[in-house]
Formats: C-alpha cells, structure tokens, sequence
C-alpha cells in the first residue's frame, strides 16, 4: 500500500478520486477550483501533451518526479522539492481541538484567503469536497485551519496546515494536525502528509509529532505558455 505514495498524485486521481479529475487515464488533474495537482502513469515521462485540453493558457499546476526540459507549448514556473512524511505513531489519545469548527462552503472565502496568505500548497476554492477541514477562529475571523486531500486506498492525506502569522506560535497547527490524524486513524486510514524541504520549522513539527520522513520529491510548477 505505502507503494503508492510513489505517484500519489495519480493514484489518487485514477482511484479515489477519479471523480475529481480531469484529463485522460494516464494524465490527470483535479478538476479547476480543486488543488492545482497534476499525476501521470509514468511520471518520469509525463505527457503533457495529454493534458493540453484540460489546461488553459497561462494556468499552472504542480507535478513530481520528473526532470528535463519542458516540452514546447509549456513552461516550467518553478523548481523545488517538498519532503514526504507518514504516521508512523499510534493513535492521539484525545481530539487536541475539540473548539475546533467544521469548515464548509460558508467558509470558502477565508479557507481560500487564508491559504492565500501562508501558502500551504496548492489550494482551491473547492478543496473542502476532498475531505473534512476544521479550523480555529478569532470571533469571526479564521485563523488556523487543517484538512485532508489525496487519498488512495487505506492512504490519506494531512494538507492545508496553515495559521496565521498574527497567531503563529501558539500550537494551533499541532492540535489541528492531531485531530485530523485522530479522525484518520478512526476510520481506519494511514495519515501522510507534505512539507516543502525549505520549511524546516514545519518538517521538525512533524517528525515531533509522530510522522515518519519517507522520501523528498522533486517539485515543479509548469505552466501552459501556448
């Protein structure tokens, strides 16, 4: 099962969440206002050129695990990596967040800002459909949240932890990542997650907490120039 996590990105979207994607069998893309997440069969080879009718002009994604040139009609907007971790902890006893509140479509506005803001990773306006989101307020204002995203078989994954530089600090992202990887683990679930390699700070926070470093994955936004 932890084999998956090779490709995540299109197993997810060939299994799981085939209903969220775009694109053919062995090139594919969470539908637009989802993750901007693109996956290949093969994604040392990945076929653009498949994608292309999915794609407009100018809009970009994020795919792993190739290097080379781009082919033409695209354009590679940035180059970096992201670390890969996986539960390997038993269960939180307690839900660390219990104040927490469920986010829906009558949060999508600060979800989307918030992101906005701390860039947590890709992050659209539909995200909430992959799975359950929580988040911590101040009065009105949202100002913590953590969520799922991928999923391929028993594999979920912990995305979206983001808080806001105002109240950083004061472990909200632990809690909510706790309660998110309490909910998982419920269901039966293996929890996983991503943090970019230059987020030290983040990558502690989670070998802290229980996860497991699995890999580091070449990331890459590309564009569609044409």
């Amino acid at each position: 099962m932890e084999a998956f996590l090779d490709n995540i990105v299109w197993h997810s979207l060939s299994g799981e969440h085939s209903r969220f994607a775009s694109g053919p069998g062995h090139a594919r893309r969470y539908a637009r206002g989802l993750p901007a997440l693109a996956g290949f069969a093969e994604p040392s080879r990945p076929d653009f050129e498949a994608l292309r009718p999915h794609v407009t002009p100018g809009e970009q994604f994020y795919c792993c695990d190739w290097a080379g040139t781009a082919p033409p009609g695209w354009a590679i907007e940035a180059d970096t990596s992201c670390d890969q971790y996986v539960w390997d902890a038993p269960m939180p006893e307690a839900d660390a967040a219990p104040e927490a509140t469920r986010l829906d479509e009558r949060h999508v506005e600060q979800m989307v800002a918030l992101a906005a803001l701390t860039k947590p990773g890709p992050f659209g306006p539909r995200n909430a459909e992959l799975g359950e989101y929580y988040g911590l307020f101040d009065g009105d204002r949202l100002v913590a949240m953590a969520g799922e995203r991928m999923q391929a078989g028993r594999l979920r994954e912990v995305s979206a932890v983001c808080t806001h530089p105002d109240y950083q600090g004061r472990g909200f992202a632990r809690r909510l990542t706790d309660k998110i990887v309490r909910l998982q683990m419920a269901r039966g679930q293996v929890p996983f997650l991503h943090a970019m390699h230059a987020n030290e700070v983040a990558r502690k926070l989670y070998a802290r907490m229980g996860f497991r470093h699995r890999r580091e994955v070449v990331l890459r936004v590309v564009a569609r120039s044409t």
